[in-house]
This record gives C-alpha cells, structure tokens and sequence, in this order.
C-alpha cells in the first residue's frame, strides 16, 4: 500500500494537460497548469462580477449569449477540427455538437428572462411570490466525450442567471476548453463570465472549498462524481451530478424490427460507443432475437474506421489508450466469465486508438459485464421472454441515466418506458438532446438535472418574499416561526 503522499503526488502528476491525437498518437500541444495566484485572481475577479451581474438587465446577457452562438455557428469548421484532435470524434459528429451547442445558447438567451419570472403563491399570508436569483460563482468539472456541449449546457443557464463559473476540464481536452473560453470572450462576455483553468484534482478541491464557490456541477465517472460531492457536501456546497449509465434499449415482442435497427446500431457506436445515455444493454423479446442479433452483426460489420477528419469514416478511434485499454480489458473478462463474442473483439491495424465494434451475448448476472458501464462501442444483447422480464433486467443496475424502448405503439411503449428506473426514457425513437428537455438520472448516475427550466434553476437562490400593507395580528403562526 502507498503512502497517501505518494497517492496525492501521483493523482496531480497525473493531470497533465495535452493534447495527443486518438488516430497517430501524436501529441499536439502541452499545456501549463494553474498556478495558486490564477486561482486566487480568479475567485476575485468572479466574486466582483457575481454583484456587477446582479445590478444588470438580463438582456445584456442574452444579447451576448445570441452572439457566442453566433460565433460557434461562424467558427464551425475550426471549433470541430480542434475538437477532432483532441479526443478523436467524427468531423461530422464534431460539427453537429457545436451546432447544438449555438442552438442551446440561443434557446436560453431567449427564454432565460421568461422562466425566471417571478413565481405568485396563492396565501393568505399576503401577497407572496419567489424569485429566482444568481447565488454566486460556480465550478464545474466536465469530461471529455462532448467537449464542448458538456461545457454549454452548464455555460448558458447559469450565465443568463448571473452566475460566473469557472472551469475544469478533462485533461486529455485542453484544445477544446481553451477554444470554448475564447468564444466567450470574444463574444463581449465581462472577464470571470467563463474561466477554464488547468487544475489538479487538489486544486479542484480547494476551489469549491472556497467561501465564494456556491455550487459545483459535475459530469463524469461515479469514482469523480463521488469524490467531488464528498468535498461539496463537507462545505455545504449544492450540486448536480450527471455521471455513468448503462441504458437499456428495450424491444418489445410487437415492435416493428425495421425501425428498430433504423436506430440500434447507432444508438450504440455514435462518438465511438462513448457516450453515457449511449444503449449498452439491448433487451429483446424472444421472437426478435435471432433476427435482431443477425441484423446487429451485418449493421456493426459495416463500420469503417479512419482518419477522423475524413468525412467518409464512420469508426472513430477511441479518445485515449487508457479508455482503449481498460474497454478491452473489460471484454476480456466478460468473455472468461462465461459471455460470448458474437461479433468483433479482434485488432483493427491502424495505428490509433481504434476498437472494433463488438456484440457480446449469453451474459448472466454473475458476470462482471451485467453490471459494469462498458465505455465503447460494445453491445450487450439479452433475451426476455415477456416485458416484465425486459423491464426487471432494465432495472436491474445501480446506474438509471436514459433509456430507449421500441415497441407496437407509442401508447405500450410509455407503458413500459413509466416502469423503467431512469431519468429519462425516449419511445421509438433514438435518444437526443434537446435546450426544452431536462436532462438527468438517478440512483449512482447522479442528480440534478441540466437543461431546460429545471437546469435555468439549478443554482438559483429561490427567495420567497411575502408582502403586505400591515401586520396581521390575529395570525396565529405570526412570529412563532
């Protein structure tokens, strides 16, 4: 066992840095991390701007929102390719997130001021209402699968709120946090709006145990999103947690099977498998099966990898070789464990961090695979014999993020989709992200929800206020409590 020096010396060695691209290995670019007096001049500087931003009119917010989105959409091709060499996405997936990313941006910029209203309590306590109000600076930790939409879902509510944030992103993203900081900035945002500083996981803890840190929003592992509340919950700190999945995708004995591989193969190996409301788990009805597993097989066979920068490639590399090497150790293990390889697990001779799509099958419960998040683009498929027995091993996990089910009719499809222990459920469809709809788990994938009104109020001081012309001396309840 090492001595917790040694442990705490190696997690901060460990945050280094750099870009290294997913399909040569080359290393791109070293960056230099935080020093003491950045953190220090930046909690200042946010503090400042979280009262400056209290004493402004919203719409000058929203104007510099509409133009950071304005900036992505004009900045695409850039912002994507810088995306690409950092952690190996599709261009074609890349230029789609930063689109979504302009269309959040947009979305609150417009509707931020109207969700924020003041909230009328019907009492006869007097005129009664609560108002949503900044509360202060922020920190978020984000990953590195979505770059920039991780940062964007948290950026644009809380900036419309009036609350600075700073940032901490994933070690192997830096290209990435440093373009999203200079949209920002050039967008006209005041200095402290958005900072991304370069932090140990020391330095991470420091801040949100900072007096002028209200709040902390984090999306990562359950181990990142574990240690991050631990400190958050020691200061009294509120926070949101979005971290791993293992969703289910659920086909019914009365779905219709065309549409549904429309969809399965993708739902799976979109941004190489890495993604957490990816479907990790298919559950299908015993009439389907064969046909489902033969289809999936054809559909993952026709994957081709590449340069992720071509547009023709539709496998990309894996982000990094540790998330290569720890997916292929997974699969290793499944495998000794009992489950079958139906398609794939073989090398892929190209130099990067490529895995080839795999399908496993025959796994049971005692496997470690039933019950771990494999990061990647690996498919479980199980076999139910009627929908009770599909939702029972849908809920069989300590993970409830998102979850898909294919079925007859929309109407059976909710029926089920209400019995499954997730935070979100899409019937028929593939599962997409939209600024209206919240988005968010429960059991170990976290809580809190991001987007929509529910993440506009996420960090907001809900301050009730009761007015009235005198006091009512024949209250009862007037100043007992």
């Amino acid at each position: 066992m090492y001595p917790e020096s040694v442990i705490k010396n190696w997690r901060n060695l460990f945050m280094a840095y750099k870009t290294i691209n997913p399909f040569n290995n080359e290393v791109v670019k070293e960056y230099d991390n935080a020093t003491k007096e950045d953190i220090n001049k930046t909690l200042e500087i946010d503090d400042k701007l979280y009262h400056q931003f209290k004493k402004q009119p919203i719409s000058e917010r929203a104007a510099i929102l509409h133009k950071i989105a304005d900036l992505m959409r004009k900045n695409e091709d850039d912002l994507a390719k810088t995306m690409v060499l950092d952690m190996g996405k599709l261009i074609g997936e890349a230029k789609g997130e930063v689109e979504l990313c302009a269309l959040i941006a947009d979305y609150f910029a417009d509707n931020a001021e109207n969700l924020l209203k003041p909230t009328p309590i019907k009492s006869g306590a007097g005129d009664a209402w609560v108002e949503k109000q900044s509360t202060g600076t922020i920190m978020m930790v984000e990953p590195w699968n979505f770059p920039y939409y991780q940062i964007m879902r948290v950026f644009a509510p809380n900036f419309m709120v009036g609350n600075p944030m700073i940032l901490k992103h994933a070690s192997n993203t830096p290209g990435s946090a440093v373009a999203f900081e200079k949209v920002v900035n050039d967008a006209g945002a005041p200095e402290g709006s958005l900072t991304n500083l370069f932090l140990s996981y020391d330095q991470v803890s420091d801040i949100i145990a900072d007096d002028r840190i209200q709040g902390v929003a984090l999306t990562g592992s359950e181990r990142g999103g574990q240690s991050v509340n631990k400190v958050a919950g020691e200061n009294l700190k509120k926070s949101t947690m979005e971290l791993g999945g293992t969703d289910a995708f659920i086909v019914t004995s009365d779905a219709d099977i065309d549409q549904v591989m429309s969809v399965a193969a993708k739902a799976r190996i979109y941004n190489a498998g890495q993604v957490c409301t990816s479907s990790k788990r298919f559950i299908v009805a015993d009439n389907l099966y064969n046909e489902f597993v033969d289809r999936l097989t054809k559909k993952f066979a026709e994957f081709k990898p590449g340069d992720p920068m071509d547009p023709t490639t539709t496998l990309a590399p894996m982000s990094s070789a540790r998330a290569k090497d720890k997916l292929t150790e997974q699969v290793n293990e499944a495998v000794k464990a009992g489950a079958k390889v139906q398609f794939g697990n073989k090398p892929i001779d190209l130099p990067g961090q490529f895995f080839m799509p795999t399908i496993l099958t025959d796994i049971d419960s005692k496997n470690p695979a039933y019950s771990k998040e494999m990061f990647g683009p690996v498919a479980q498929v199980y076999k139910a014999a009627s929908d009770e027995e599909a939702i029972d091993i849908a809920n069989d996990s300590n993970y409830g993020l998102g979850g898909i089910v294919f079925s007859g009719s929309k109407e059976h499809g909710a029926e089920v989709a209400k019995q499954i222990e997730t935070g979100m459920v899409f019937v028929n469809t593939f599962m997409f992200t939209l600024p209206e709809l919240p988005f968010g788990g429960v059991k170990k994938s976290g809580f809190g929800r991001e987007m929509s009104s529910l993440g506009l109020e996420a960090f907001v001081n809900e301050k009730l206020i009761v007015a009235v012309d005198k006091p009512d001396l024949n209250n009862l309840a007037g100043g007992l409590f």
